[in-house]
């Protein structure tokens, strides 16, 4: 089993920053990638951006490529989502999940392992 612990989130104005945070503990060793989900009101929950296990490659969606960046800190099994210039259709649950998929896997059904959620709100 791996548990997922999500920090961060909020209420944040339109063009401002926020940074999302994930601990991983348990069974890790048998995960290959860690990502980002994010459900907004009334729609299925969508990709955000991933990155490998190791943290040497991350890769987005396209609605967020060049705003939001994904790290993460191999010492403290934790992986962090940067959110820059925000905007009010960023609004939603955030997700972190966990995947022992092979590749760069991007869909809800590749990962096994999910964080709690939390609430970004972007006001205009």
């Amino acid at each position: 089993q791996v548990q997922l612990v999500q920090s961060g989130g909020g209420l944040v104005e339109a063009g401002g920053s926020l940074r999302l945070s994930c601990a991983a503990s348990g069974r890790t060793f048998s995960m290959n990638a860690m990502g980002w989900f994010r459900q907004a009101p009334g729609k299925e929950r969508e990709f955000v951006g991933a990155s490998t296990w190791a943290g040497l490659s991350t890769y987005y969606a396209d609605s967020v490529k060049g705003r939001f960046s994904i790290s993460k800190d191999n010492a403290k099994n934790t992986l962090y989502l940067q959110m820059n210039s925000v905007k009010p259709e960023d609004t939603a649950v955030y997700y972190c999940a966990a995947s022992s998929a092979a590749g760069r896997p991007n869909t809800e059904g590749d990962y096994g392992y999910w964080g709690q959620g939390t609430q970004v709100t972007v006001s205009s």
